[in-house]
């Protein structure tokens, strides 16, 4: 039946994707277990810098935390944890890691969210206008913009932002020291600090968004479908935004979830720049230690974020595209 033989191709590519996503998340535990462990310093050094310590104290530390058990001991232990939804306890700040990520992640929530959601709008708003009027100025000069972001570092540009509005938006920080008790204030103020990190993620974001979606735009701007379209009289607005901009949507919409991860990634450094309270700004942290446990946990969020946003679009892609779902 071909019901029934629709079915079960869903059923089996479903869980392929599944099958490569755990195999991947695998890696990404082993990663986070060995990769680390290559950082150079010792975490028990760190820990007792500019503190009279005995060598019996230290003796003592190292064991406590395990750093001196065998490689295959600790991993086991990592693994285990991790299946009971126990990331370990930060070496540096003495708390459990699944508590302080935690209480990160809304701040980066807030931070990605925000800049993927006007990234997006304003990169697909922009990318249809320059291809339906390609090789005008508009065309020119927003896509030597957005070629010219793109290459540029994030914390190289949120530096320059610094410079160029200082005393215009706080520049470190999510909240100000005093702020009143009125909800509606305390909104603005967060908004007020959001500003800088936002512009700065946002900035080279969007570009790749806008130059996907006028690369795409420019392959339909050819079809047959739209001189149809044209032939029974439709205006060129209609023809662009019920015919052509749909059918070039595909390519940008999955792009979205598949560049999740440089996103997550960009957001290491822009936190970083700006004192921003999050995950990004923890990583670092972390890294000044090296604080293992951390870092691990870190890691594995961040990379299973990044796993699962590509699953979304691999399924999403079969969804929205008839020829990915025939084959």
């Amino acid at each position: 039946m071909p019901g029934s033989r629709g079915g079960s191709g869903l059923v089996r590519f479903v869980a392929g994707k599944l099958g490569g996503a755990l195999a991947s998340f695998a890696l990404v535990v082993v990663l986070g277990f060995l990769l680390f462990r290559m950082i150079p310093g010792d975490p028990v050094a760190t820990m007792t810098r500019n503190r009279p310590t005995s060598p019996e104290q230290l003796a003592a530390l190292r064991e406590r935390l395990g750093v001196d058990e065998p490689v295959a001991r600790q991993f086991a232990d990592y693994v285990l944890g991790l299946l009971t939804g126990d990331l370990g306890v930060s070496y540096v700040y003495n708390r459990p890691v699944a508590a302080m990520i935690g209480e990160r992640l809304w701040p980066t929530v807030l931070l990605v969210g925000t800049a993927t959601v006007l990234a997006v709008v304003l990169g697909l708003w922009l990318g249809v206008r320059a291809a339906w009027r390609r090789g005008g100025v508009f065309d020119r000069v927003s896509t030597g913009v957005a070629l010219t972001l793109w290459s540029v570092p994030q914390f190289w540009l949120g530096l320059l932002l610094l410079i160029a509005t200082q005393g215009l938006f706080p520049s470190r920080g999510m909240r100000s020291p005093v702020v009143p008790d009125d909800p509606v204030a305390q909104v603005l103020d967060v908004a007020h600090h959001l500003v800088l990190p936002c512009v700065t993620l946002l900035a080279v974001v969007y570009a790749q968004y806008m130059l996907v979606m006028r690369s795409s735009l420019l392959e339909e701007m050819g079809s047959d479908y739209l001189t149809t379209a044209r032939a029974k009289g439709l205006r060129e607005d209609l023809v662009r935004r019920r015919h052509a901009v749909p059918n070039a949507l595909l390519p940008t919409v999955t792009l979205v979830f598949l560049q999740f991860g440089m996103v997550v990634s960009g957001t290491v450094t822009v936190e970083t720049v700006f004192s921003w309270p999050g995950l990004g700004l923890l990583t670092y942290e972390a890294l000044r230690g090296p604080d293992l446990p951390l870092l691990q946990g870190l890691f594995v969020v961040l990379a299973s974020s990044v796993l699962v946003m590509n699953l979304v679009a691999e399924l999403l892609y079969r969804v929205l595209d008839p020829r990915v779902r025939e084959s």
